[in-house]
């Protein structure tokens, strides 16, 4: 077991790479930490266009860069740091590892620099759902609780801006977010379908949005052609979307990382699933969340009433 946190305001470090969905399915270690020590300082190591979702939601104070140089020193044998790098690690009570260290290079490193203690995660799941299996080291605090799912508390200030954009698209209520790409093609519904969706939503008197990220220029480029006149939301950090999304009703989209923020910020998710297993990488938040698996993994075999009964439900 791992030895008490000092009763001073802790300091903790998280470090954690990875993709956008495998952040915020590790946030609930964030909250867990935060809803004991209301008053601790908590920095994360990773990739600030994604670890900033927690400093905007109240989870961390800061952020600094895994891609910068001196970062490397962490990974290899018999490693140099500087003054800072030292000074730095011996300022956090505890240290979460969640960076891939299959021979516990990291560890090793950040006791070497001083660290006092260092609970590893393996950022790959073995196991049942990301969720609980990523939350498994806070066993060593008594703070394991399975029934966390990842949530970002968003702020009032921010959610406004958020409504201040979706007006300025001429959205007066509580749109549904479209969401048809992923980071990978395979992973993705037919975008015909998704535009066939919208479709029906605006038939129906409901707004929509499509909201695309840097890899969705093709899905981009068919509602363009299809459906000129759906307002969208593209070429926004994941802060910005978040503001977004989180004045929305409803969020439609492929197992992406998307989705997990859309689950995360409490909207009500359909989360479409081919290939990849839901059982490990559904989204989970407050709000809601129903995953619809094509048959055999087979997206292309996921039919259009199907989603469009999800998605209509009150």
């Amino acid at each position: 077991m791992a030895e008490p946190i000092r009763s001073h305001a802790p300091r903790f470090l998280l470090l954690r790479g990875g993709a956008i969905g495998d952040f915020i399915a590790t946030l609930p270690v964030l909250q867990a930490l935060r809803a004991q020590w209301p008053g601790a300082v908590i920095e994360i190591w990773g990739y600030p266009h994604v670890a900033e979702l927690a400093v905007a939601a109240g989870l961390a104070q800061s952020v600094v860069s895994l891609d910068r140089a001196e970062m490397a020193r962490f990974f290899v044998s018999e490693p140099s740091f500087t003054d800072a790098q030292v000074a730095a690690v011996r300022s956090f009570d505890l240290i979460f590892n969640y960076l891939h260290d299959p021979v516990g290079q990291v560890r090793s490193n950040l006791l070497l620099a001083g660290a006092k203690q260092v609970l590893s995660g393996s950022p790959i799941v073995k196991r049942g759902h990301a969720v609980p299996f990523l939350l498994e080291p806070l066993q060593a605090l008594a703070l394991y609780d399975t029934e966390l799912v990842p949530t970002l508390e968003w702020p009032a200030a921010r959610r406004a801006q958020g409504r201040e954009r979706l007006w300025a698209r001429g959205l007066a209520g509580r749109p549904v977010a479209v969401h048809p790409g992923s980071g990978s093609p395979t992973k993705n519904w037919p975008v015909a379908r998704f535009v066939e969706i919208a479709r029906r939503l605006r038939a129906a008197g409901r707004e929509a949005v499509a909201t695309f990220g840097e890899a969705d220029a093709a899905e981009a480029a068919v509602f363009a052609r299809e459906l000129p006149d759906v307002p969208t939301l593209a070429g926004l950090t994941l802060v910005e979307l978040a503001d977004a999304l989180a004045e929305c009703g409803l969020f439609l989209g492929n197992d992406s990382g998307i989705a997990h923020l859309a689950a995360a910020v409490g909207v009500p998710t359909v989360a479409l699933f081919g290939p990849s297993d839901a059982d490990v990488w559904a989204p989970r938040g407050r709000g809601g969340v129903r995953v619809l698996r094509a048959p055999e993994g087979e997206l292309e075999r996921l039919e259009i009433s199907a989603v469009w009964a999800a998605v209509a439900q009150p």
